[in-house]
């Protein structure tokens, strides 16, 4: 059996992250499906702490029908 490709992106935010990942695999949104691992965290104050978003992306299967 064939493991699924996956990848892990961080972006600033979720969104962000999707679009980076979009960019990266060069496919369109309705290709993928994205696991959110960890969503971004503020700096209190703009201080230290920030995190980014983290999620994994992998490619759906493609449906043949021909």
């Amino acid at each position: 059996m064939k493991r699924e490709n996956s990848i892990e992106v961080e972006g600033k935010t979720v969104e962000d992250a999707i679009q980076k990942a979009l960019a990266e695999l060069g496919v369109t949104r309705d290709k993928i499906r994205v696991k959110v691992v960890s969503e971004e965290k503020k700096g209190l104050f703009g201080m230290e702490g920030e995190k980014p978003a983290k999620i994994k992306v992998s490619l759906k299967k493609s449906k043949n029908t021909s």
